[in-house]
């Protein structure tokens, strides 16, 4: 594969629009929070989250009232090597699970009030097994790239959380981050939906053939991250990689949940570092490759709850914890307003 095979999907990206953040809209928002009833950064984090939000809105008081939240969901050809702890038919149960409102992510979104939204690629036609040939094609490839963006760009959400569901993608996302950033391909690996042992012990085998024959057949190029997303990724993951971009041309602040979603992020990360300026990262998961992607990235994870379900729970959690700090922002007092004393003034 040559290094410029994928070079549709770079241009296309390379020939987006991107905004940036709005540096007078920090300034005044950090402003503000140095008059709140409060001593200056005892809020911690929320004050750095309102501030950032407002940047990147353009408002000196951010907006936090509408949060949408977006699951991608496909089907993985790997999963056929017996690597997770379910068939690759519970994509499909899982999805109509969603529909129905049975799953985690519906409590969650119903607990918040957010719009859940499915978006589901062919489950009949998985990605091809990529531990004996690249799992997507550039044109099967680039279409799940534009699902994704297609699916945000027009919305009007203040805040878009993105969350996944595939049996077999954390398999998929291993091998994603370990082309993007190398290292040992076990460092990569976790238990994924839960396997045991001998599953465990599977998967790693599984990478590890992956890694081997896309080394001798010369198919990757490691410094090209589009490659590598052609190479290992899923239809959902490209489009969550898709969909990032999307929110990115219209400024509009994104929350990234586990390790999954996170591995989409890589791939962008080895592109452009500056493509994920407009990125939350929701939660570290207990997937083992999570904390090491979240520290190969420099990102910093709102949460740390043992969690590793997908489905976008922990970027949901997490933006509860953005309405928090918006709240906090633009419903408090400052200390003339409530007539109390300053003493840093």
């Amino acid at each position: 594969m040559k290094d410029l095979a994928f070079s549709s999907l770079q241009a296309w990206v390379d020939g987006l629009s991107f905004g940036g953040m709005d540096e007078s809209c920090y300034r005044a928002a950090r402003a503000r929070q140095h008059v709140l009833t409060k001593p200056r950064g005892s809020l911690g984090r929320l004050e750095d989250i309102a501030c950032w939000l407002a940047g990147w809105q353009g408002r000196a008081r951010p907006s936090a009232e509408t949060v949408g939240v977006h699951l991608y969901a496909g089907n993985h050809g790997i999963a056929s090597k017996g690597v997770s702890a379910y068939p690759p038919e519970v994509t499909a149960q899982m999805v109509e699970n969603f529909v129905a409102g049975g799953a985690a992510v519906n409590q969650l979104c119903g607990l918040y009030g957010y719009d859940l939204q499915v978006h589901v690629a062919d489950l009949d036609k998985p990605t091809r097994d990529f531990s004996q040939q690249t799992a997507m094609d550039e044109e099967t490839c680039l279409q799940a790239v534009m699902s994704g963006y297609e699916s945000v760009v027009h919305g009007t959400e203040d805040i878009i959380v993105l969350g996944e569901m595939g049996i077999g993608n954390s398999t998929a996302a291993a091998a994603l981050c370990h082309a993007c950033f190398g290292g040992n391909i076990d460092t990569w690996v976790g238990r994924g939906s839960g396997v045991d042992e001998q599953g465990f012990a599977r998967k790693r085998s599984v990478l590890r053939d992956a890694v081997a024959y896309h080394a001798k057949a010369q198919t990757l190029v490691p410094s090209n991250p589009w490659v590598c997303l052609q190479a290992f990724g899923g239809y959902e993951i490209a489009a969550c990689l898709g969909a990032v971009l999307a929110a990115r041309t219209r400024s509009v602040a994104v929350i990234l949940d586990g390790f999954i979603c996170c591995s989409a992020a890589a791939v962008l990360y080895g592109y452009k570092q500056e493509l994920l300026d407009h990125c939350l990262f929701g939660h570290i998961s207990a997937e083992a490759g999570h904390a090491l992607l979240l520290q190969k990235m420099d990102k910093k994870p709102l949460l740390s709850l043992d969690m590793r379900l997908g489905e976008g729970s922990g970027g949901v959690l997490a933006a509860s914890l953005v309405q928090a700090a918006v709240m906090c922002h633009n419903g408090m007092a400052s200390f003339d307003e409530a007539g109390v004393s300053d003493k840093e003034s």
